[in-house]
C-alpha cells in the first residue's frame, strides 16, 4: 500500500510501499483512541504541561525503561536542568550523575549532545517538525515523531514496540519483533491513522498507552481494549502469539573484581575507559577479566592483600557482568594509577552507575544510594519498548 502524506508544512511526500493486511477503518480505529485516552491515560510528570524540551527529555529516559524509574528521575533532571541551555551549558559529568539509576547512559550523553545542538543551531528551541528533530544527535524517526506529534501537533506517525504490537494484533499479522519488512509495514499503518486523526498527538499517544498497559505482551487485557471488537488478532484466537520475540542475541559474560577502599579522606574512585560500557562513569577500582580472578592475584594488581566481602550479577542487554566485591584485609593503601579520593558525602555529585551504588552497599559504605538506582533494582530489567527507527 501507498498512501500520501501532508506534513505541517504542506509538503507532500510518498510513504514506502510495505507488504502485510490493513487495520480496517483507520478513522474509526483513531476515534475509538482518542475517545478511550483521556480517562485511561497515567498521570505521569511529563504530561501535566507539553512542551518540546519536556518531551524530548521525557523520550530519551522512556526508551527501554520503567516508567516508574523515570517519574521521579525527570522531576529531578528538569529541576537540575530546566532549560535546554541550562542542559547544553552543563558539563558531561553533572548530565551523567542526574541521569543516575536510569541506565544506557549513552543517551545521557546523546540528550547532551542534542541540547547543545539545539542551543548552537536552532536558538535555543527545540525544533518543531520531526524532519528537524530528526537531524539532531540521538533523534531517529521514532524520537522525532512522538516530540512533534505530541508536543507540536504534527501528524507524522510513531512505531515503537508498543506501538507494532497493537498494530500487529489488529490486523493479525505475523509479525517478529526486530524484523525489518513488519517495521515497514507498521509505519505505513500508523501513518493511516494518525493522517485521518482529529488530534494527532492523542492518537500516538493513545496508542503506545494502549501498547504499554492493556494491549501487553504477555496475558493482553482484551476485555478493557478499546479496539476489542476491531481486532483480528482476537478474533482468531491468536492475540498472545503476536508479535513472536526478537531473536535472542548471543550473550557474554565478564567478570569484574571490585575494590573497595575508604580512609578519612573518601573512597577511592576511578574513571572508566572513554568507550565500552558506563563509558567515563567512576566506579571503585576494578579489574575487568575473562575468568574470576584469586585474592593473590587480584593483591598482586593493586598492591595490597584483600578479601572477598560479597558477590552479585548485573545483567545487561547483551551481557551478564559477573561482580566480585574486596576490600583491604589489613592496613595499607592500595595503589591504583589515575585513582582519586572523594569524600562519601559527595558521592551523589559522581556519575555513577547502578552496579557501582551496589558493589559499595556489598561492602557495607555507609552511603545513600540515590531513590532510582534503589528502584532500578526492584524493578529488573528494562520494560518500555525500544523505538523502531527503520
Amino acid at each position: 500500500m501507498t498512501i500520501r502524506r501532508t506534513t505541517n508544512s504542506g509538503s507532500i511526500r510518498l510513504a514506502k510501499a510495505a507488504s502485510g493486511p490493513d487495520l480496517g477503518d483507520p478513522k474509526a480505529i483513531s476515534g475509538l483512541l482518542e475517545a478511550w485516552f483521556p480517562a485511561a491515560a497515567r498521570i505521569l510528570p511529563w504530561r501535566e504541561r507539553r512542551t518540546g524540551y519536556g518531551a524530548l527529555v521525557s523520550e530519551l529516559m522512556l526508551q527501554q525503561t520503567q516508567v516508574s524509574r523515570v517519574v521521579d528521575a525527570f522531576a529531578r533532571f528538569m529541576a537540575r536542568f530546566p532549560s535546554v541551555v541550562a542542559l547544553a551549558d552543563a558539563d558531561e559529568g553533572d548530565v551523567l550523575a542526574a541521569w543516575q539509576g536510569l541506565g544506557y547512559y549513552r543517551r545521557a550523553r546523546l540528550l547532551h549532545r542534542a541540547a547543545r545542538a539545539i542551543r548552537d543551531s536552532h536558538g535555543g528551541t527545540v525544533p518543531a517538525d520531526a524532519e528537524a528533530l530528526a537531524t539532531l544527535p540521538g533523534i531517529g524517526r521514532y524520537t522525532a515523531g512522538a516530540i512533534a506529534s505530541i508536543a507540536f501537533g504534527e501528524r507524522t506517525p510513531i512505531v515503537d514496540g508498543n506501538v507494532l504490537r497493537v498494530l500487529s494484533r489488529l490486523a493479525d499479522h505475523p509479525t517478529r519483533m526486530g524484523d525489518p519488512a513488519a517495521e515497514r509495514w507498521a509505519w505505513v499503518q500508523a501513518e493511516c491513522l494518525v493522517q485521518v486523526s482529529s488530534s494527532p498527538a492523542v492518537c500516538n499517544e493513545a496508542l503506545m498507552e494502549l501498547g504499554a498497559t492493556v494491549c501487553t505482551p504477555a496475558a493482553p487485557r482484551c476485555g478493557s481494549c478499546p479496539l476489542a471488537g476491531r481486532c483480528a488478532a482476537r478474533a482468531s484466537g491468536r492475540a498472545a502469539e503476536i508479535p513472536a520475540p526478537r531473536k535472542a542475541a548471543a550473550r557474554r559474560t565478564l567478570h569484574w573484581h571490585a575494590l573497595v577502599d575508604v580512609s578519612p579522606d573518601g573512597l577511592l574512585v576511578a574513571e572508566r575507559p572513554a568507550t565500552g560500557l558506563w563509558a567515563r562513569m567512576h566506579q571503585p577500582p576494578t579489574v575487568e577479566s575473562a575468568q574470576p580472578l584469586d585474592e593473590a592475584a587480584l593483591a598482586d594488581q593493586w598492591g595490597a592483600a584483600v578479601r572477598r566481602v560479597g558477590a552479585f550479577t548485573h545483567v545487561t542487554s547483551h551481557r551478564d557482568v559477573e561482580f566480585a566485591v574486596f576490600v583491604a584485609h589489613r592496613a595499607g593503601s592500595p595503589t591504583v594509577e589515575g585513582a582519586r579520593r572523594v569524600p562519601l558525602a559527595s558521592l551523589e555529585s559522581v556519575a555513577f552507575s547502578n552496579a557501582a551504588w551496589r558493589v559499595l552497599e556489598c561492602a557495607g559504605v555507609p552511603v545513600r544510594t540515590p531513590p532510582s538506582a534503589s528502584a532500578g533494582r526492584r524493578a529488573g530489567r528494562a520494560a518500555r519498548s525500544a523505538p523502531t527507527d527503520s
